[in-house]
């Protein structure tokens, strides 16, 4: 009777030690999806606008099962605005995919820099900086943006700022506003973008950007054929020298709005790499 319970453990023994040889890369595969983490998603919002441009775009990250933050854009300068975001991404554990729509593709190039847990960059309409380059520099580098113009009281309403040694806020004027950022979008919507622009303080369009992040993190980008503040030829410029995955469609400056699917498309495809 001994004998035969211990041939029966024996064998149940070397059946469990067969299972385990056999199937080595199942249990491998086990542990890889274990400790996979998915990035958490940042998205920066441009100068005249808010987090709310990010709505339809967070929408459907969060439905796919990322977690999304939309941090403000405080619109003070380079190095202030670099400075909250770099402190904002600390916070953060594990990997991030890092999002700048126009100005915050400035914003996102030097505060990324250093920071090891950022795996991409996405550039949406955005401007890519080389150290030393200005807002207004790459805005007027090529014809056509309607912001690069003779007279900027054409285009902007200045609102002083308290205590600010002359530095003024600058909005887009309203009637403008959804032919510049939103043509094509529906004009209610485009009126109320109008209505709710955050300002970006003037000082900001002079001040030089600092070592940029698309240098040592791979990068992805969007361009919108139908931009009329960053010309599209300035964006493929840019996007050329950053060596960034890139992507085209027709849109006006504020694509997330117009065609949110294609942006969240583009921010997906750098997530999975």
């Amino acid at each position: 009777m001994n004998r035969t319970r211990s041939v029966v453990a024996a064998a149940a023994a070397a059946a469990g030690a067969l299972v385990l040889i056999a199937d080595p890369a199942g249990a491998a595969q086990a542990s890889d999806h274990t400790h996979y983490v998915r990035p958490t998603i940042v998205l920066v919002h441009g100068a005249w606008a808010d987090g709310s441009s990010w709505n339809a775009v967070t929408k459907r990250l969060q439905h796919q099962g990322y977690t999304v933050k939309v941090p403000p854009n405080t619109l003070r300068g380079v190095a202030t605005d670099s400075e909250n975001l770099k402190a904002y991404l600390s916070t953060i554990n594990g990997p991030i995919v890092l999002v700048g729509h126009s100005y915050g593709g400035i914003v996102i190039s030097n505060a990324a820099t250093g920071n090891n847990n950022v795996k991409s960059l996405v550039y949406v309409d955005a401007y890519i900086p080389d150290a030393g380059e200005t807002l207004g520099q790459l805005t007027g580098a090529e014809e056509g943006s309607a912001l690069n113009v003779p007279d900027p009281s054409t285009v902007f309403n200045f609102v002083p700022i308290p205590n600010g040694g002359g530095n003024v806020d600058l909005y887009v004027k309203p009637e403008l506003f959804p032919q510049i950022f939103a043509a094509g979008i529906d004009p209610d919507k485009a009126a109320a973008l109008a209505a709710s622009q955050r300002p970006l303080a003037a000082s900001a369009l002079e001040e030089p950007s600092g070592t940029p992040a698309w240098k040592s993190i791979p990068s992805w980008a969007l361009i919108g054929t139908a931009d009329k503040v960053l010309p599209p030829a300035e964006q493929t410029y840019l996007t050329n020298r950053a060596h960034a995955h890139t992507v085209k469609v027709h849109a006006p400056h504020l694509s997330m709005v117009a065609k949110p699917d294609v942006v969240t498309d583009l921010i997906t495809d750098a997530a999975r790499h």
